[in-house]
């Protein structure tokens, strides 16, 4: 389970979506989470899967890599499910067993809200598989660079973001190291109650509190090393320009936007209780 998480991750492939501005691929994810919200038509649904099914499709990572992402979620998905579905009284009773009975809005809500999350991971795991911690930097300070007028301080925010977003596979992997560690010298992880299960954590939560900290230090070190003061007079080595591919995407993503939101909202489409 430990390595089935991708956020943070980098998949290297030469395509279109890889070579697009960091700015770009920001504000286009957040335009799509933000689209995921301003609908509730199966219409609409259909043409916001169409859309990420086709950046997926361009930006040539493997579908693995996006289900991959998906798993360590679908507990949270099968809770948000189970809840939305016998917590929501609306429409119809479908079906009733003892005090639990699922409603027609119920169902509706559940299934939106499923696909929902669905999209939203997947598409915040696009962003980071196909842009480096480096860009990703660039491109959050670029576009948090009007806050500098009332003393923001964007540079470090987007070097702490990148640092964090850098450090999560290298914690996961340690974690996954010493988790096997510890199974060889015989610990049991698995078995007993919630409150065992707890304990058994510790073993696992000290060594990785001490290499995080230990991996602190020495990025510290190797900073300071380095010269770094913040981002006061520092230049780019590649400084972000917009090509006519990145202005072409901000189209698209406003064609999508638009098309998206209309149908979702005023097209008129009934399939059963959706």
């Amino acid at each position: 389970m430990i390595r089935d998480i991708t956020i943070g991750q980098y998949y290297p492939a030469d395509s279109i979506l890889h070579r697009l501005d960091p700015r770009v691929k920001i504000s286009g994810t957040l335009l799509y989470l933000i689209s995921l919200f301003l609908f509730k038509s199966v219409l609409g649904y259909v043409i916001a899967g169409c859309f990420l099914a086709g950046v997926i499709w361009l930006s040539k990572v493997p579908v693995k890599f996006i289900v991959k992402g998906l798993k360590p979620v679908v507990m949270l998905l099968m809770i948000t499910v189970i809840f939305n579905l016998f917590l929501t009284n609306e429409g119809d009773v479908l079906v009733k067993v003892w005090i639990f009975k699922i409603t027609e809005g119920g169902l509706r809500t559940a299934v939106f809200m499923a696909i929902r999350l669905v999209f939203l991971i997947a598409g915040s795991t696009i962003m980071t598989l196909t842009t480096t911690p480096n860009a990703l930097t660039d491109g959050i300070e670029k576009l948090l660079r009007p806050l500098n007028k009332i003393h923001v301080p964007v540079h470090e925010i987007a070097m702490m973001m990148s640092i964090a977003l850098r450090f999560i596979p290298i914690l996961l992997e340690e974690t996954d190291k010493i988790m096997k560690a510890q199974i060889a010298r015989g610990a049991d992880l698995e078995s007993g109650n919630i409150i065992q299960k707890a304990k058994n954590m510790i073993p696992i939560l000290v060594p990785l509190f001490v290499s995080a900290f230990r991996r602190a230090n020495d990025l510290a070190m190797a900073m300071e090393a380095r010269c770094y003061r913040g981002g006061d007079g520092r230049t780019k080595m590649k400084p972000l320009v917009y090509h006519s591919r990145d202005y072409l995407s901000y189209t698209v993503m406003a064609v999508y936007l638009v098309v998206v939101v209309g149908i979702g909202r005023y097209v008129p489409f009934h399939l059963w209780i959706f």
